[in-house]
């Protein structure tokens, strides 16, 4: 009976369909992955920084590629993608990276990541000595996910280098089994942008006209990640401190009873250090060298605001004040350190924005929290807005104190009552400082971005609007000479990463001949099968079947 079963099930096998089964079905089951959306990903990313300042390249060069991932440990030529943590790759693996991988993709810290200070001085020199560098392979950087953490743990998983391995067969089995990635971004060539700096300037006329004080700040950011550069400290606090400068002393100069005797003049520019002070030096063209320069006259001292909401202020000179001067009287009243530092007009960029107006032979200072401008503090990722900005509102105050006494020529001996009017009169608006320092640490002011969009819109639109409820504001626009440009700026800036969960090549080699072994045996099972089951049958009943 059961005998008689068989024969139908043998015959099944004098079909096609058991081909098909046989060899098809264990195919699929091979190659498709265990979960179809996790074999890829899509992330936005942030090219690493591109730029020219006096034709000399700086910065990531390139903007596509197509590579297989890797770790910092295991990758080994020109043909993969390094992928990291920021906080992991030091300065001698980033120059060896530089020169001999086919791209860099690094991974910030997680928002809610707390580093130390030796973490956040490591990441600061890292962003320091890459943006000082041409760089050829592409350079990403990517915010924090839980996916790409899953990527990051299995990329240093999976692949064993030879003085890990325990044997040559352990690496070989290891390479096989593991799960690669393949990367890609796929963006245009990097090209020059169409960058027109401004700067914004509005004055206080003063009841005697014959002296001016010079507040100025810069508003962009810089950074060795354009689209992720928020400058919260450098130098959104500066920009801050003008806005709310300007706001207390239009209350002072709004009746001529309260108005002081100097002009105060109130100017934002939109390139700083990164730049060269570049829109500072055209706008100082233009204004002393017209046939009017009559605003720039006879000007006191230029007191620059640059960095004030990390601790407390220094004054940075390139020149001691002289006893009994303008300056000085300043330095007095703020009673804090001063650092001198001469101008170096060999390097490549200026110090401080001071300088500026002190190669025009005016008496020029920067007040900042920073001790010195190499700090790396000024051009991090990791310069991001702080809830509690304390020490940018005392700073302000103190500024507006300073600066009031010695416009009103207020001694140091006040008596209690005038004391209260004097503190009245100079009150900061907590709300708004911390209001507008949110708002311009919440984005990117990158030269990229502030000097390449219409100055009525931004960033710099919002800034000319808020001035001109206190003043009449001008907006001036500079143009970059065409044959000798002093910078120039490149996109893109952002692009669109692919990450593909793929295996290793020997993966497919060895897969390969697994199939072509699979089918030879089931090759000959099917044209032995027709045997066996004769010779069974034989066995089993004493006779051969016939067919």
């Amino acid at each position: 009976m059961w005998l008689d079963e068989a024969d139908g099930f043998a015959e099944i096998f004098r079909g096609y369909l058991p081909f098909y089964l046989l060899v098809a079905v264990p195919i699929f089951l091979i190659m498709s992955p265990v979960s179809p959306v996790a074999a890829s990903h899509e992330f936005s990313v942030y090219r690493m920084q591109q730029y020219d300042l006096h034709t000399a390249p700086h910065g990531c060069r390139s903007a596509s590629f197509n590579l297989e991932g890797r770790s910092l440990t295991s990758w080994s030529t020109s043909r993969h993608c390094v992928v990291a943590r920021i906080q992991d790759i030091t300065i001698d693996q980033f120059m060896e990276i530089r020169s001999k991988a086919g791209a860099l993709l690094l991974v910030l810290p997680k928002n809610d990541t707390i580093l130390t200070p030796e973490e956040k001085d490591h990441i600061q020199l890292l962003e320091m000595a890459m943006i000082q560098l041409e760089v050829n392979a592409p350079v990403y950087f990517a915010q924090w996910s839980p996916d790409f953490e899953n990527i990051l743990r299995d990329l240093q998983h999976s692949f064993i280098t030879d003085d890990k391995s325990g044997t040559a067969l352990e690496a070989m089995v290891n390479t096989v089994s593991s799960n690669g990635y393949q990367i890609v971004v796929t963006a245009p060539t990097p090209q020059k942008v169409d960058s027109k700096p401004v700067t914004l300037h509005g004055k206080l006329a003063g009841r005697s006209g014959s002296q001016t004080i010079v507040i100025a700040a810069h508003y962009d950011s810089s950074g060795v990640v354009p689209e992720l550069s928020q400058g919260s400290d450098s130098n959104a606090s500066g920009a801050v401190a003008v806005i709310e400068l300007a706001r207390i002393f239009s209350r002072l100069y709004s009746t001529a009873a309260e108005r002081g005797g100097p002009t105060l003049l109130f100017v934002l520019t939109s390139t700083g250090h990164s730049l060269n002070y570049f829109s500072i030096k055209k706008w100082l063209e233009e204004q002393l060298d017209s046939s009017d320069a009559s605003m720039l006259q006879d000007v006191a001292f230029v007191m620059c605001l640059d960095s004030i909401s990390t601790g407390p202020m220094t004054m940075h000179v390139s020149k001691p004040p002289k006893a009994g001067g303008a300056a000085h009287s300043i330095k007095s009243r703020l009673r804090i350190p001063i650092n001198h530092k001469k101008i170096n007009l060999a390097d490549e960029t200026l110090a401080w924005h001071h300088e500026r107006f002190s190669i025009r032979r005016m008496t020029a200072f920067t007040l900042s929290s920073l001790q010195t401008h190499k700090t790396g503090a000024r051009s991090s990722v990791l310069d991001t807005y702080s809830e509690s900005p304390n020490h940018l509102v005392s700073n302000i105050r103190m500024v507006a104190r300073a600066l009031a006494s010695h416009i009103y020529n207020v001694t140091e001996e006040v008596n209690d009552e005038d004391e209260a009017l004097y503190d009245k009169a100079l009150s900061v608006e907590e709300d708004s400082i911390k209001h507008w320092h949110k708002y311009m640490s919440s984005q990117s002011r990158a030269p990229q971005i502030i000097t390449t969009n219409p100055p009525s819109i931004g960033v710099t639109g919002a800034l000319e609007r808020v001035l001109a409820r206190y003043m009449e504001v001008t907006v001036s626009i500079h143009t970059l000479d065409k044959r000798e440009p002093e910078y120039a700026l490149y996109s893109p800036t952002r692009a669109i990463l692919y990450v593909y969960s793929v295996k290793p090549a020997v993966f497919d080699l060895i897969l390969t001949l697994a199939i072509v072994a699979y089918l030879t045996v089931v090759y000959f099972a099917m044209q032995m099968f027709p045997k066996f089951y004769d010779e069974f049958a034989k066995l089993v009943n004493g006779k051969t079947k016939e067919y």
